[in-house]
């Protein structure tokens, strides 16, 4: 008697489970589409507003304080360049000091000019060691090979031997570097042999 039931390879009681789990899934899914109202156009895009509004304070607060940070910065830059030329210019207050001292001096009380000139030179000294305390150093490249880069020949004259071709004779103005950088070249006389 069973084979004449053709029943399908599952069997009716597996098509009601089946069954009842996609009505179980339908009603799961009916409830939470009723659960969760989907919002209209127009409140989709007062939401869409909002987001927008919000976005664009956020904007504007960063751009500002982007603002601010830069002027601070250049502020906080410029009063650097001001502490550090103050630094410098503290350096020299001695030397100008010095300096108002020699001017100051009565020439009719002093009859040795000898001692005019030591009292210039000792202010020279002076004001090159707060210099050179800055970063600054003089080239003076007397008896040293000729660098065009840090030397400007403005003269030959003949050298004795041909050791010292292109050795500097003379400097008729000293040149100098800050912390590297050239601020004037050495004006120098240039020894060149001629064969």
């Amino acid at each position: 008697m069973r084979d004449d039931l053709d029943l399908p390879p599952d069997g009716p009681s597996n098509s009601r489970q089946g069954g009842g789990s996609d009505a179980q899934a339908d009603g799961v899914g009916t409830e939470a589409a009723q659960a969760e109202p989907q919002p209209s156009g127009r409140e989709s895009e007062e939401q869409l507003q909002e987001q927008l509004q919000e976005q664009r304070d956020k904007y504007l607060r960063l751009a500002a304080e982007f603002d601010n940070f830069r002027k601070r910065t250049a502020r906080e830059r410029q009063e650097a360049g001001t502490r550090a030329q103050g630094d410098l210019m503290r350096r020299f207050l001695d030397s100008l000091d010095d300096l108002g001292r020699v001017a100051s001096v009565n020439a009719d009380a002093i009859a040795d000019p000898r001692t005019i000139i030591e009292g210039v030179e000792a202010v020279q000294r002076k004001l090159l060691k707060a210099l050179s305390d800055a970063g600054l150093e003089v080239i003076d490249p007397v008896d040293q090979p000729f660098n065009p880069q840090l030397h400007e020949a403005v003269a030959t004259e003949p050298a004795l031997s041909p050791e010292d071709d292109h050795l500097v004779a003379r400097v008729y103005q000293p040149g100098y570097l800050f912390q590297g950088q050239l601020l004037r070249p050495a004006r120098v006389v240039v020894k060149q042999w001629m064969q």
